[in-house]
């Protein structure tokens, strides 16, 4: 189960406002989880229909907190899994239920500080896409 997090919190991760997560509580655009005490608490999962897709900022401002670069293939989602062995790690990022795995040195996970539960972005850089149909 994904951690719960408080309404300020998780606007904070969509790069939103308090009052527009509380109106998105309200109008049940975002399915919380209520305690005993009846405080919302979001699951981390329920943000990532989010991530991928905030439309509330242009995608200039949504982009202004990554570095800029000319790849235009930025999927922005949640580090779900971390995992170092020696000098690499896997990284596992989660954008909109989707998992994307990424392996890099164990020197860059540490450098860029991540963490589990932190939202990144996947850089995708490619000659080629290919697409598969079921």
């Amino acid at each position: 189960m994904s951690a719960l997090l408080k309404p300020k919190e998780a606007a904070i991760r969509l790069g939103i406002s308090y009052p527009t997560i509380k109106q998105w509580i309200y109008n049940r655009k975002l399915k919380t989880i209520r305690t005993s005490g009846g405080h919302h608490r979001i699951p981390e999962s329920e943000l990532d229909r989010f991530l991928h897709s905030n439309k509330t900022k242009p995608i200039q401002e949504r982009r202004q907190s990554y570095r800029k670069i000319s790849g235009r293939n930025q999927l922005v989602g949640r580090i779900t899994e971390i995992k170092t062995s020696g000098l690499m790690a896997q990284v596992k990022l989660s954008i909109g239920g989707q998992i994307i795995t990424s392996i890099i040195t164990a020197d860059a996970v540490h450098e860029m500080g991540l963490k589990t539960g932190d939202t990144a972005a996947a850089l995708i850089k490619s000659t080629e896409v290919m697409i598969v149909r079921p």
